[in-house]
């Protein structure tokens, strides 16, 4: 009898069949991954870009999916009832006009930078379905002993006035 040797020929049926199994697995999970990443990745995409891409791109703006960002312009705004609003957004070269559904945010005024979700229409108007205000993150805390004066800082949202006559 020969001694026994520890080459392929001689590893158990059962073994071959795990180790086939995993990698059967392993390419099945890796092409599933593929096809779905390449598959459903161009439905996804939602392009940032500002006034002067979006008039750019002319036609190809239409129909895209945008995150249109840039400033709102002053005297601009225009509220259509509770949930609707129109309003210009630059970018120091371009103006792109917005008509947004939705109740904006607290924050959202003129002046302010905000990024608008939507689509470009061709009648030339931006139809903007999700709308964010984009803000510095700058926070101080007042120093210990210092009096804060919240209707100085109350100024800064929108709709607030002076005490004068009320």
């Amino acid at each position: 009898m020969s001694e026994p040797t520890s080459d392929a020929r001689n590893t158990p049926p059962v073994a071959h069949r795990k180790k086939a199994f995993v990698f059967a697995s392993l390419g099945a999970a890796a092409i599933a991954v593929a096809v779905l990443a390449a598959g459903g990745i161009g439905e996804n995409l939602v392009y940032y870009w500002g006034p002067s891409e979006v008039h750019a791109a002319g036609d190809q703006a239409v129909g895209a999916t945008i995150r249109l960002g840039g400033m709102v312009a002053a005297d601009s705004v225009q509220y259509l009832g509770t949930s609707a609003l129109e309003f210009d957004v630059i970018d120091g070269e371009q103006i792109v006009h917005v008509k947004a559904t939705g109740v904006p945010p607290q924050m959202f005024r003129e002046g302010i930078g905000v990024v608008v979700e939507g689509t470009m229409t061709a009648a030339g108007y931006f139809e903007g379905n999700r709308l964010m205000v984009s803000h510095d993150n700058e926070y101080r805390t007042p120093e210990y002993g210092e009096s804060v004066d919240m209707k100085e800082r109350m100024k800064t949202t929108k709709g607030l006035a002076d005490d004068t006559g009320r």
